[in-house]
């Protein structure tokens, strides 16, 4: 981890925003070394020096990010209050403190991004950047065209109508059919709510896609880390 910005230290460890640990930081609230410092382009060196928000000192960790294809009945949080299993647990030999990226329903596979880089997994998760996302939906019945173009230019929901979406039927089987679906908002089982919208309740439903990050052919509850390439464009994706 290389000196950078105090406010940059503080949201790479998970503190707050960039934006919110610049007005942490213009209080006062914010110690280096012992000393409050005030100004923002001050630059440190975490591994080095002991940084403090209001008295408590953050921990600093180097960054690590990874990808995980979720199994079905696996909660996306790092501890479970019901004892359900969780992707954390699927990742007990990394010694980060790393979270989830946003969540996957628990009946719901694929890929999830993990990681410790809080400025990063605040971006890709806030509405701002429209991070697309592909998923795999396998509905009930034969999806017809009209459904497809309802589902594209956005659903009715009872939280307000949803963005336009880009959708395309992979194929059918007895009794259902395989729907790719790409969306940028995050909403609480917003495909599943917007299959069954237009009558197609989903059968099962599974993520291959974030941004530039693909699930590809990682087995079920394993995980990688992701490449320099990734994690490079994904900084390019929102930002930073």
């Amino acid at each position: 981890m290389a000196t950078m910005r105090l406010q940059k230290a503080l949201a790479q460890a998970g503190v707050a925003s960039r934006r919110a640990a610049e007005a942490l930081i213009a209080a006062g609230r914010v110690s280096v070394d012992g000393q409050i410092v005030r100004e923002l382009g001050t630059k440190v060196d975490p591994r080095r020096q002991v940084i403090a928000v209001d008295g408590q000192i953050i921990q600093t960790e180097d960054q690590v990010h990874y990808a995980l294809h979720k199994p079905s009945g696996v909660v996306s949080t790092v501890r479970d209050p019901q004892g359900r299993p969780t992707v954390r647990q699927l990742l007990r030999s990394v010694p980060q403190r790393i979270y989830p990226v946003g969540r996957l329903d628990a009946d719901t596979t694929g890929l999830l991004l993990l990681t410790n880089d809080g400025e990063l997994a605040n971006r890709l998760m806030h509405p701002r950047y429209e991070v697309k996302k592909e998923y795999i939906a396998t509905v009930r019945g034969s999806v017809s065209d009209s459904a497809l173009e309802r589902l594209a230019a956005g659903i009715e929901l009872d939280d307000g109508p949803t963005a336009p979406a880009r959708v395309r039927r992979l194929g059918k089987s007895a009794g259902a059919t395989r729907v790719s679906i790409e969306i940028h908002e995050g909403r609480n089982r917003q495909v599943r709510r917007m299959f069954a919208a237009v009558g197609h309740p989903v059968i099962a439903l599974h993520r291959v896609r974030i941004g530039p990050i693909r699930l590809g052919h990682l087995p079920p509850g394993a995980y990688r880390p992701l490449t320099p390439d990734e994690i490079r464009k994904l900084y390019q994706l929102v930002g930073l």
